[in-house]
C-alpha cells in the first residue's frame, strides 16, 4: 500500500483510509435518500449494504494501494464525507468521486478534498488520466468537477442509466502554454 498517501491534509480537512470505525457515519450518509438519488441505482443503502460498500472500499485499498478516503475534520475527527479514487477491474481509468454529509454541503469541502485526491492521482500515483462519472441533473457534482479542473467529455451508458464523463487534465496539461 502507498503509505505516503494514506493520510492527506488540506487547509481544513484530513483524508484517511477507511476503517471499521467509520461504519456508523458512512452508513448514515448512504442512508440519506437525497444524497443517494444520483449514486448507483439512486436508492439509499440499508446498514448491511453500506457495510458491504465500505468493506469493498477497504479492499480496494488493499488491491490497488489507493482508493477512497474518509474525509474528517482534523480538529475532532468528525466525519465530513468521502472522496477518492475508484478503479474497478476492467475500467481503463480511475474515477474521482466525492460525497459530503448533507449538513456540511456548500462550504467547498467536496472541491477541496477532490483537488487533494486529484493531485495524488497525477502526482504520487503517476496516473495519466482521471475521470468523474456524473448523472445528468447532478449540478452540485458537476460544479465540483469543473472547479477541480475537469472538462465535460462523452456520455457513457451504465445499467443504471447514462453518465456524463468529466476528464481531468494533468498538471502538465493545465500549465502548458496554449498555442
Amino acid at each position: 500500500m502507498a503509505t505516503d498517501i494514506m493520510l492527506l491534509r488540506t487547509a481544513r480537512l484530513q483524508l484517511v483510509v477507511p476503517e471499521a470505525r467509520h461504519v456508523a457515519a458512512f452508513s448514515a450518509l448512504h442512508a440519506d435518500p437525497y444524497t443517494m438519488r444520483y449514486i448507483g441505482q439512486g436508492r439509499p443503502l440499508d446498514r448491511t449494504d453500506a457495510w458491504l460498500h465500505l468493506a469493498m472500499l477497504i479492499g480496494h485499498w488493499q488491491m490497488r494501494g489507493y482508493g477512497v478516503w474518509m474525509v474528517e475534520d482534523p480538529a475532532d475527527g468528525s466525519f465530513v464525507g468521502r472522496v477518492g479514487l475508484f478503479h474497478p477491474a476492467g475500467w481503463d481509468e480511475a474515477e474521482l468521486s466525492w460525497m459530503i454529509v448533507p449538513a456540511l454541503r456548500g462550504r467547498g469541502f467536496a472541491t477541496e478534498a477532490a483537488q487533494a485526491a486529484r493531485d495524488v492521482a497525477f502526482g504520487s500515483l503517476g496516473m495519466t488520466s482521471l475521470i468523474s462519472l456524473i448523472k445528468p441533473g447532478n449540478e452540485a457534482s458537476r460544479r465540483v468537477a469543473l472547479k477541480a479542473g475537469a472538462i465535460a467529455a462523452e456520455t457513457v451508458s451504465f445499467p443504471d442509466g447514462p453518465l456524463q464523463t468529466y476528464r481531468y487534465r494533468t498538471r502538465a496539461a493545465v500549465s502548458a502554454p496554449v498555442a
